[in-house]
């Protein structure tokens, strides 16, 4: 059985949905006989590539709120995260575009690396306080990962992957998905946001018993 999972390496509640994920698969059964592939999705394309900004500042006025607002809510998300074993450092990071770093997931993924790189993104962004959209910054952190220094420069001073990602981002546009994560199990079952371990169980379940009879 496949899981395919839509998400962004700087959504914070991606990186929640993808632990309690993990968790559910890890006690699932016939865990063994599930691949999970990754797919791009940018919260926002139309950032400008290779460069961070601060990120209160600019949540700030997306979502109409004040800075304090935004640190509160802030701190609220890293608690909960806390309560499932995860490490949000969220105070002063900035954010950028995404799109080479869903580049490098395609490289990852061709290198049978997917699964090491992503939680490398995710660690590095939302622990370690790294950016992950300049050059040095992704050749740094993919090379944690297991990728080769050569390969990250090579498709970062390319279109390499490219294509890819944008078929990614019209795939979850032609599944209806405006925010993620999205989980798509089995081609057949859809679970959108990060939801609780037990949820995640059920669809497994369900995906994996086969379609209901007619």
């Amino acid at each position: 059985m496949r899981v395919d999972v839509w998400s962004d390496v700087v959504c914070p509640w991606c990186y929640l949905g993808k632990r309690r994920f993990e968790r559910a698969l890890a006690g699932f059964t016939h865990r063994d006989e599930v691949e999970v592939v990754y797919h791009s999705f940018e919260l926002d394309p139309r950032m400008p590539r290779g460069e961070a900004v601060p990120k209160v500042p600019l949540l700030a006025k997306k979502f109409g709120k004040g800075e304090a607002e935004v640190h509160a809510m802030e701190a609220r998300l890293a608690r909960l995260a806390a309560e499932d074993g995860l490490e949000y450092n969220l105070e002063d990071s900035v954010i950028g575009n995404t799109f080479d770093a869903h580049r490098l997931l395609h490289l990852a993924r061709e290198r049978g690396l997917q699964a090491e790189v992503t939680e490398r993104f995710f660690s590095a962004y939302f622990t370690e306080r790294r950016s992950v959209f300049d050059e040095e910054s992704l050749v740094s952190v993919a090379t944690d990962a297991g990728l080769d220094a050569d390969d990250v420069r090579r498709v970062l001073k390319s279109d390499e992957y490219a294509d890819d990602v944008r078929a990614d981002v019209a795939r979850a546009r032609e599944l209806g998905v405006n925010g993620v994560p999205f989980f798509v199990l089995d081609d057949r079952y859809g679970v959108s946001g990060a939801q609780s371990i037990e949820t995640f169980e059920a669809a497994l379940r369900q995906a994996y018993a086969g379609p209901l009879p007619k």
